[in-house]
């Protein structure tokens, strides 16, 4: 039994991170000490503290969990990354692959040899072979398909057919099914006898005679009712389910919203084919989350921490070169007000106040309306009242903050026309900030597009042009 003590150190990443680093250090120390010394047993003392060492390095994988070793080859650089990798006994190594982000998992399948492959899609359940698979070479997939029984072959086969987003790319064919006419006394027998109960499973999935979902099956409903009582009488008809075209993140939102476990999956003609269970939701969540946060800024995210410099960089070229792009015109805008600037200097120190306050609240307008894109809040319907909720928003935080700097710049350089000036010009950037966090995400998704790719470089973009264009261009017509 574990201790608290270990349960905990368990728990801290970074600790079982800097341990395995130390440990991969500590290796490569010896090796070297040993490497500079000119005995004629050289080479035996080599070979017994490497292995030595690798037996140390093997006794802590094998306290760790899957996620945790994925963990730490996430932040290892490629050569400490591949040493740490040879020392994984092969039947972990596909629980281990499953938890890496995609360009790390790549990496590792690129260093390993065609029966190391084999042997490891051997100890993989068949929902894991199918996620696996695409990450294989041809080859070498087509020998783990072939390697499979014809049961399981057919259920990765099948799950293959589904696009990534989708319910069925999330769904396991593992499930416990029980027919709506047993008693509960022989549902009891039947989960007594069988030798390969799902891991986690909270309810039965009860089936018609033609396969088809009738409904579900609480395990506490199981344990509670009458022996002698049928399935039919106790078993819940309303249950959420789910089809393999579902997309992933709607149902995402039924988990969150109906605080489901586990739900299940039907075919296109309304049969039990899997089921798709909150840890693979959590997953899910966890990898659009990340990312998104990448997209917003144009950044990959499937990019590996040390990925070759030059692959790295150019996977940034668009973005940047956009962000430069819309830079340039920012700087025309100003260009175009030299002569205001140079008769008025304060304006030079007030611009980038207004161009940065919109791009804050214009950022909160995204975010919102990403999430209302994924959940499926924002329609066409209703957008035209969300974007004139945001403007409304603007007019009233762009007055209230306007007034504050209004009254800052009126301490500072004692002069009402230009306090008014910022008053003006931040209540129009507040509502240009609104319409662009409304119309960036939305023309994204129109037209096809992640709404969250980039859409904060482009905000920014617009904020600040539109930011100095209205201050510059109402100083103009006020000031002189």
């Amino acid at each position: 039994m574990q201790t608290r003590d270990t349960i905990r150190h368990q728990r801290d990443l970074q600790g079982i991170f800097q341990e395995l680093a130390a440990l991969l250090s500590r290796q490569d120390v010896v090796t070297g000490l040993v490497g500079r010394q000119d005995t004629p047993r050289r080479e035996l003392v080599q070979n017994l503290l490497q292995r030595q060492q690798s037996a140390e390095l093997q006794r802590k994988l094998q306290q760790l969990h899957p996620a945790d070793i994925a963990f730490a080859l996430e932040n290892l650089p490629p050569e400490r990354r591949a040493l740490l990798w040879s020392q994984v006994p092969e039947k972990e190594r596909g629980a281990i692959l499953l938890e890496l982000a995609d360009p790390v998992r790549e990496s590792l399948i690129g260093v390993m040899g065609h029966e190391e492959i084999l042997s490891m899609a051997a100890s993989l359940d068949p929902s894991a072979v199918a996620a696996l698979v695409p990450m294989l070479p041809r080859e070498a997939a087509l020998d783990v398909l072939n390697a499979l029984d014809r049961d399981n072959r057919k259920e990765v086969q099948s799950a293959l057919l589904f696009p990534r987003d989708s319910v069925g790319s999330l769904m396991e064919f593992d499930m416990v099914t029980v027919r709506e006419d047993m008693s509960m006394e022989e549902v009891l027998q039947s989960l007594r006898r069988n030798p390969s109960l799902p891991e986690n499973f909270n309810q039965i999935f009860v089936v018609n005679q033609d396969g088809g979902l009738s409904g579900v099956l609480a395990v506490r409903d199981l344990m509670r009712s009458d022996p002698a009582a049928l399935v039919r009488d106790r078993h819940d008809r309303e249950a959420v389910a789910f089809h393999t075209d579902d997309s992933a993140r709607e149902a995402l939102g039924a988990f969150e919203r109906y605080d489901l476990i586990s739900a299940p999956v039907m075919n296109s003609h309304g049969q039990l084919v899997g089921v798709v269970k909150i840890d693979r939701i959590v997953d899910f969540k966890d990898e659009m989350a990340q990312k998104e946060r990448l997209s917003q800024v144009g950044l990959s995210g499937d990019e590996d921490l040390f990925a070759p410099v030059v692959m790295s960089a150019r996977n940034r070229w668009f973005w940047l070169g956009l962000n430069l792009t819309t830079a340039f015109v920012a700087s025309r805008v100003i260009g175009m007000f030299e002569s205001t600037i140079h008769q008025f200097v304060a304006l030079a120190a007030l611009m980038p106040i207004v161009a940065s306050i919109g791009g804050n609240t214009g950022n909160q307008t995204v975010a919102l309306m990403i999430r209302g894109i994924a959940l499926q809040q924002i329609t066409p319907d209703n957008l035209r009242r969300f974007l004139s909720k945001e403007l409304q928003i603007g007019v009233i935080n762009g007055f209230i903050w306007g007034c504050g700097m209004g009254l800052v710049t009126l301490l500072l350089y004692g002069e009402m026309r230009l306090a008014l000036v910022m008053l003006a010009a931040m209540v129009g950037n507040f509502c240009v900030a609104a319409l662009a966090g409304v119309s960036v995400p939305a023309a994204l998704h129109y037209l096809g597009r992640d709404p969250v790719m980039g859409s904060s470089v482009l905000l920014t973009a617009l904020t600040d042009s539109m930011g100095f264009l209205l201050f510059l261009g109402i100083a103009t017509l006020v000031l002189i």
